[in-house]
């Protein structure tokens, strides 16, 4: 290989992500010496990082935790340049961070020091951001705290969701900006750039307690939370006691046109596509669930087979 393509990098990550990453250094020539990928469970499908991986004939190493001595030997002896992390869910001490002789570089689908944790993507939405973005950084023993090497923005739009905002979005620049990210450090050029702890924000997972939908909210409120928790973990009410999960729909900021707005949580209009259910201050026109053990299906399939009616209450 020509000196251009002989810094030895180390890819780190799981899933569709970390096999995007993967490919895209492949695809170009980079020389990926080998992969870490999250542990398996007993009877859980290959990872599409681990598959890629094997599939390029390149060592796949999993350890359950990295916080061994024996586990910060293994890495070494593989005489690493660049750790790329793609993806990482598992706690990576700084002992492990700094093996490589240029570091360990790290994804995160927020605009650091904004929204460090897990769930990154949903809050913005939930929160009613109008931007978000990706952050590329040096990692070290905090959450997300690291220097910032990259950024990179993207808005919101009112009607985005969880899913629209990553796979149309930051799954893609994501990819494109851990190549850029690759190149500067293998120029000598990437910057790393303290974060300012003042403006940091922190959110945990985004959980099915995170996603009960409170009907004596205003509707904004309630939309923002459907859209930032769908497809994951997707925002619930009950329906008879049972949870019903609503995918789809579509706000109504306005009290009805006759006034009679019907109490917090009531279903106040049926037709052939939706239900519409009040709430504070408006209403929110439901056009896609899943019923507790069931699939996804119309708001109108469910309201016939659950014999919705106007005066329904969810709660």
């Amino acid at each position: 290989m020509g000196r251009k393509y002989s810094m030895r990098i180390v890819v780190h990550g799981q899933q569709a992500f970390g096999k995007a990453v993967l490919d895209a250094l492949l695809k170009r020539g980079d020389n990926v010496i080998a992969v870490y990928a999250g542990p398996e469970k007993p009877g859980q499908k290959i990872d599409p990082l681990k598959e890629a991986a094997l599939a390029a004939k390149l060592p796949v190493l999993q350890p359950a935790s990295y916080r061994k001595p024996e586990v910060w030997e293994e890495f070494r002896a593989l005489k690493p340049d660049l750790q790329v992390m793609a993806y990482v869910t598992l706690f990576v001490p700084e002992e492990f961070l700094k093996i490589p002789t240029k570091g360990s570089i790290q994804y995160h689908p927020s605009l650091l020091p904004k929204f460090r944790g897990p769930s990154s993507i949903n809050w913005p939405i939930i929160k009613g951001e109008s931007e978000t973005g990706l952050s590329i950084f040096w990692p070290d023993n905090g959450l997300d705290t690291g220097d910032i090497l990259l950024q990179k923005k993207t808005p919101i739009g009112p009607d985005d969701t969880l899913g629209s905002v990553y796979f149309d979005r930051l799954f893609p620049m994501g990819v494109a900006a851990m190549l850029e990210a690759v190149d500067l450090v293998k120029a000598g050029k990437a910057p790393r750039t303290k974060q300012d702890d003042a403006k940091a924000s922190y959110e945990g997972w985004c959980a099915a307690d995170n996603a009960r939908i409170d009907w004596a909210k205003p509707w904004a409120q309630i939309y923002n939370l459907i859209r930032g928790c769908n497809p994951q973990p997707g925002a619930w009410t009950t329906h008879e006691g049972r949870k019903l999960q609503i995918f789809e729909a579509k706000p109504l900021p306005a009290r009805q046109p006759n006034g009679i707005g019907g109490k917090m949580g009531e279903v106040v209009e049926l037709d052939g596509e939706s239900f519409t259910v009040a709430c504070a201050d408006g209403r929110i026109r439901v056009l896609r669930v899943r019923p507790a053990d069931g699939a996804k299906v119309t708001a109108a399939e469910f309201a016939t087979a659950a014999g919705l009616k106007t005066g329904t209450r969810f709660a």
